[in-house]
């Protein structure tokens, strides 16, 4: 007997959060038999045709009040104002007793903040999209929410990151059911990875400095930025801010919420980002120009801060030449 797969949508759902997964199990059934095939459903918030984020409508195949008793699969899309939204005690109501009531329940995307308000994230661990994870553990304080995750299973429980981190995600699933050579079938049709490298970190915006732009320890960013093959050691950093050294660590970390070592690290990583995206610079130069010690250095860092490469970051976000 196939699965019942069922996604929650809304007025603003993202439309690649609904579309994505759902490819991935209508793709699957090419690959099973009839009896294995996944049924797929589509559930309303409101009724009618819905607006997605991007213009397009859909239309839901049944309201929530009218779902199914059971889902072996009951999963809460995402949209850019997801996280703003309150859809009621009554949907919520039904959303926690579904939830507990499917096989397995999750979310695509910021579609995390649907789960929070039902109560459901409670204790638990998860990701979402990297944009929305501070605001996430905001609502729900006893959720340990993972940032720089694709997906995150906890139990029954399955969460992913944004937005194309469903599919991610829905091969995870589909894998666990049907085995890793379907999934890489599907991966094939669809023409994605079956696992990606890396997480969420590679994908986001560059460093910005957290402190009052006034502070000396602002100041002290801005010269961070401007001598990045500098040794930029405690004395250096501390003499900038006309501190002594002991205080100026003590300051920096409460105002800039980092350690100067981790700011000056990722200052050096955001820095050479630019450069493998923007140049065709070699390795060793941008490790120089950006202050690690050789392109081994910059390679250990890459790798322990984004899951990837220096090259493969290059191949991944460089302009064509």
């Amino acid at each position: 007997m196939g699965k019942s797969v069922a996604i929650i949508v809304f007025p603003g759902v993202q439309s690649l959060d609904v579309t994505g997964p759902m490819d991935v199990f209508a793709e699957a059934n090419r690959f099973l038999a009839p009896e294995a095939h996944y049924r797929l459903q589509v559930i309303g918030v409101e009724r009618g045709l819905l607006a997605c984020s991007n213009g397009l409508t859909l239309q839901a195949h049944r309201h929530f009040s009218e779902a199914d008793a059971h889902y072996d699969l009951l999963l809460a899309a995402g949209g850019p104002q997801l996280p703003f939204l309150d859809f009621g005690p009554q949907f919520d109501a039904w959303l926690r007793q579904a939830s507990l009531g499917a096989g397995g329940f999750g979310s695509i995307c910021n579609g995390a903040f649907m789960l929070a308000r039902a109560g459901l994230l409670e204790g638990r661990t998860v990701t979402t999209h990297w944009n929305d994870a501070t605001a996430l553990a905001a609502l729900c304080p006893s959720a340990r929410v993972e940032a720089d995750r694709l997906y995150v299973q906890d139990g029954e429980l399955f969460t992913s990151a944004g937005v194309t981190a469903g599919i991610d995600l829905s091969l995870y699933l589909l894998a666990r059911d049907h085995g890793p050579e379907v999934a890489l079938s599907v991966a094939k049709r669809l023409v994605v990875f079956t696992q990606r490298a890396g997480g969420q970190s590679q994908f986001s915006p560059f460093l910005t400095p957290h402190a009052e732009a006034t502070s000396a320890v602002a100041l002290v960013q801005h010269y961070v930025l401007a001598n990045l093959n500098g040794d930029l050691n405690i004395a250096d950093l501390a003499r900038a801010a006309n501190m002594s050294a002991r205080n100026f660590s003590r300051v920096f970390a409460r105002e800039a919420k980092v350690t100067p070592a981790e700011f000056v690290e990722r200052a050096r990583l955001d820095a050479a980002r630019v450069m493998l995206e923007s140049t065709r610079a070699p390795l060793k130069t941008v490790a120089y120009q950006c202050g690690f010690r050789d392109a081994q250095h910059m390679r250990s860092v890459f790798n322990r801060r984004l899951g990837v490469t220096p090259q493969q970051f290059r191949l991944n976000f460089a302009a064509p030449a």
